[in-house]
């Protein structure tokens, strides 16, 4: 059941943390970022990418032995709450898959307007026998995250406070903010350093810019412009040696998540974007249905 568990880990919850990289400031305090961002303040970012009331929802598929399986949805919706952005994620297992495995998966985040930074992380996972809820507390000025623990929100196991690095991102605010990067600076093969912290700890990773994709065919959507990304993966219980993930978004102001794609140990997934509404932005890389 573990070896289940982890499969949509990888297929809900590394979505989120596979699709939101963003450049890591070298120093405290609106330094800026490196690696074709030269202009960009890695720790304060204007939104110009979303808004009050988008809505994506993505069909995850499981593949083994050549056969595509549809496993779930994940729906991503965004929520003006004063001063503050509500990020907020629901994963779910179809019921023609729930003979296999089951889930229900929630998530949340609340940033900062102005910089796009989370203030407050709450996941609250359901997958199988499996519980975990998670809240954490930042508080970027120290520097800090205080992580709240336990099998429920009744059942807390562990309260400690982590030192965590300046403007650091959850698994959730790090996709939207990198909506609102400007990826006509970088060059093709260009790598960026990224980190996130979860699960009590921070995690480096590296993420390549594989440049801009014509005429991506997205299953159910249409042919579209996109730009793909490669980020790194470990080897070990997720991944095999040599496995390399790829991930495509809207080559437009929106910059959306449409397709991500990756080999597990064993089998692969895949998210496809399935619909779209209340975007800010026309979807202008679209070329055809």
């Amino acid at each position: 059941m573990k070896k289940k568990r982890l499969k949509w880990i990888w297929a809900v919850c590394s979505f989120p943390i596979l699709l939101g990289f963003v450049p890591v400031p070298p120093q405290a305090g609106g330094q800026t970022g490196t690696n074709g961002f030269s202009s960009f303040d890695a720790c304060t970012t204007n939104n110009n990418a979303f808004q009050h009331g988008e809505e994506l929802t993505y069909k995850i598929y499981y593949n083994l032995n050549f056969i595509w399986v549809p496993a779930g949805e994940v729906v991503f919706r965004v929520d003006e709450v004063g001063n503050q952005f509500h990020y907020s994620v629901k994963g779910s297992t179809y019921k023609s898959y729930e003979w296999f495995f089951k889930v229900r998966d929630y998530y949340d985040t609340y940033v900062e307007k102005t910089t796009l930074l989370p203030a407050l992380s709450i996941r609250d996972v359901h997958e199988g026998g499996y519980t975990l809820y998670d809240k954490v507390d930042f508080d970027q000025n120290r520097n800090t995250a205080f992580s709240t623990r336990g099998r429920s929100k009744d059942n807390i196991k562990e309260q400690k406070e982590f030192k965590v690095d300046p403007c650091m991102h959850d698994i959730l605010s790090l996709i939207y903010f990198t909506r609102n990067l400007q990826f006509d600076q970088m060059k093709s093969g260009e790598q960026v350093p990224v980190k996130i912290f979860i699960d009590k700890e921070v995690w480096p990773l590296n993420m390549t810019f594989n440049g801009r994709v014509a005429e991506k065919s997205i299953k159910g959507l249409g042919t579209f412009n996109a730009l793909e990304f490669s980020p790194e993966v470990i080897e070990g219980e997720y991944f095999k040696k040599g496995a390399t993930m790829h991930i495509w978004a809207s080559d437009d102001a929106n910059k959306i998540p449409l397709l991500i794609e990756s080999p597990v140990a064993v089998g692969s997934i895949k998210a496809v974007l399935k619909s779209h509404k209340g975007l800010r932005h026309e979807l202008s890389s679209k070329l055809s249905d």
